[in-house]
């Protein structure tokens, strides 16, 4: 008896243990399972109550200025006159009478070609115009003989008629001799080869001794007008129309605006110049229009070929706000600016843009003076999304009317 009541206390000790094993095991779990929860909680609390700072951009102000304009061109220098002088006759050159690259007067010899051939020619000339001259004495005294002739009607009337026609052929061979004997004149004159103009010539085409005129007009040598000089560029509709309207604002016209010429490397040619030609159409091919501007050049330094850009003055424009060009962005075609109000939010704004001046663009619409604008980090903001401005100052050069990308030229 006793030792069955031993075995049921046994027993029963046996499952109050595993009873306390569980219960503490699910203790552990309950335990570890509120620390995730309190973990989880925090981390979710923490991220509610410290959401990210608006981004740091840079912001500028809007300042109304004076905007002194201008646009520049690029081009090519050449001369109002460039003469060929070319042989108009065929012989052999005898003598080269200037020195290359230097100044020629007009009518200063140039080149002496051989005159034998063409005297000869003169004096073949001269001997047919006095024999048709003798011809023409001896038909006039035939018809003063015929005539009281025929009037008495010793003779027949047709003697006389012939006489008469003699007359005129004779004249006619005079006429015909005196052609020839001025053309050999102007021959030989061609041997004699002077300058047409003044101005600078160029090196000598032909030497000594070469024959020239042998079925062509040789090129002998180039004689080039170099004050003033001439300046010729092409510039886009684009351009034309702004200029017509820069000018008008200012109470001008396009010859009237002063036009400057920067040399090759980079030197500002000391005389001023204007324009003297437009042309009367676009081409199509290009859709250029070809101009013309017009430079002293009294010292000759200026030479045909050379090239440059001139500049254009067209004046002060008042009330002109500038901006970057990094400030302003292009979608589909039209261009917008991010601009910070007083709350520091964002807003996109389209805006109108004007010509391109040193890294800046001219803003024409959109923006007023005292707006802030973001300069750096456009692409961190967003409508309407908060930002921390920092202020920067613009940093602009002298402001000049840049042209878009040159075409070929343009000449």
């Amino acid at each position: 008896m006793k030792k069955k009541q031993w075995t049921n206390e046994k027993n029963l000790f046996s499952q109050m243990k595993r009873s306390n094993g569980a219960a503490l095991i699910l203790g552990a779990v309950l335990v570890a399972a509120a620390v995730v929860m309190a973990t989880l909680a925090g981390c979710e609390k923490k991220s509610e109550t410290a959401p990210p700072p608006p981004p740091v951009v840079e912001v500028a102000e809007a300042v109304s200025t004076s905007v002194p304009l201008s646009i520049e061109f690029i081009g090519q220098l050449d001369s109002p006159q460039n003469v060929e002088v070319r042989a108009r006759v065929e012989a052999f050159v005898d003598k080269v009478l200037f020195t290359e690259g230097t100044e020629v007067k007009e009518g200063d010899p140039l080149f002496a070609l051989d005159k034998k051939p063409f005297e000869e020619k003169l004096a073949a000339a001269n001997g047919q115009l006095a024999e048709a001259k003798a011809a023409l004495n001896k038909y006039e005294k035939d018809v003063a003989r015929l005539a009281p002739l025929a009037q008495k009607q010793a003779i027949p009337q047709q003697d006389l008629d012939n006489a008469k026609a003699s007359v005129e052929v004779g004249k006619a061979s005079v006429l015909s001799a005196q052609a020839q004997v001025e053309s050999a004149l102007i021959d030989l004159g061609y041997c004699d080869m002077r300058a047409p103009i003044r101005g600078l010539i160029g090196a000598k085409q032909v030497s000594v001794g070469e024959l020239v005129g042998k079925g062509e007009p040789t090129l002998m040598a180039t004689i080039s007008m170099l004050d003033p000089i001439w300046f010729y560029c092409n510039i886009s509709e684009t351009q034309y129309l702004r200029s017509e309207t820069e000018a008008k604002r200012i109470g001008k016209t396009i010859p009237d605006l002063p036009v400057s010429l920067i040399l090759g490397d980079g030197s500002l040619h000391p005389g001023k110049g204007k324009f003297v030609f437009i042309d009367r159409a676009v081409d199509v091919k290009t859709g250029t229009l070809r101009v013309r501007a017009e430079f002293p050049n009294a010292d000759k330094i200026l030479r045909p070929g050379m090239f440059g850009r001139i500049k254009v003055d067209l004046g002060v424009r008042p009330d002109s706000i500038l901006v970057p060009e990094r400030a302003v962005a292009e979608l589909q075609g039209k261009n917008f600016m991010w601009v910070i109000d007083a709350g520091n939010k964002a807003t996109q704004r389209a805006v109108k843009v004007g010509e391109g001046i040193n890294g800046n663009f001219l803003i024409l619409e959109g923006l007023k003076p005292g707006e802030r604008f973001v300069v750096e980090g456009l692409q961190k903001v967003r409508e309407g999304a908060a930002v921390q401005p920092k202020m920067v100052t613009q940093k602009t050069e002298e402001p000049a009317f840049q042209t878009e990308a040159p075409e070929p030229e343009k000449e």
